[in-house]
């Protein structure tokens, strides 16, 4: 998409200075998820791109990354899984563990949610660090099933996220330096 084009879904993402803790500029898309016209363009740039990369099946991250995978996999007619935080599904998980520009964490994913001969594209909304992603593509790798892509409508390009998923194409919308 061109720069003016993306203009009016930079404008729906608000800044919220010292969000989850000081120091942090958290990139809020509530303002995004509420614009109709820019959800869809967003949705409608996603689901192209998993197209492009021959997805087969997503796997979205929580919470945020749930929102725009749902709407995805509806759209191409494919499976969604969900990657969640430690505890919160209810069958026998994988899991791996992952570091925030504010933290750590685990991810889990069903056992049985992905496996071989599945392209899967991870979905969220924002790649920072990178953490999240390179541990959802871990996760997709351990259930032997290849990571085809990562789908985020932003990304924070100074943080190097790129870095950390050599080989896994990364597809962002909206890229702040």
């Amino acid at each position: 998409m061109t720069p003016d084009a993306l203009a009016p879904l930079f404008a729906l993402i608000r800044d919220v200075p010292d969000f989850p803790q000081p120091g942090i500029l958290f990139r809020d898309i509530t303002p995004l998820l509420a614009n109709p016209q820019g959800f869809a363009t967003v949705v409608e740039w996603m689901a192209k791109r998993a197209q492009a990369h021959g997805v087969t099946t997503l796997a979205a991250v929580e919470a945020r990354g749930f929102v725009f995978g749902a709407v995805v996999a509806q759209r191409l007619g494919l499976p969604l899984q969900l990657i969640r935080k430690p505890g919160k599904l209810p069958w026998h998980t994988a899991g791996a563990e992952y570091d925030l520009e504010y933290g750590s964490d685990r991810l889990e994913m069903h056992a049985d949610a992905v496996g071989a001969g599945d392209r899967v594209a991870i979905v969220d909304d924002l790649l920072a660090t990178g953490g999240t992603a390179a541990a959802a593509a871990r996760l997709v790798c351990e259930l032997k099933a290849k990571p085809a892509c990562v789908l985020a409508a932003i990304e924070l390009q100074d943080l190097g996220g790129r870095e950390k998923l050599s080989g896994v194409p990364v597809e962002t919308l909206l890229v702040y330096r």
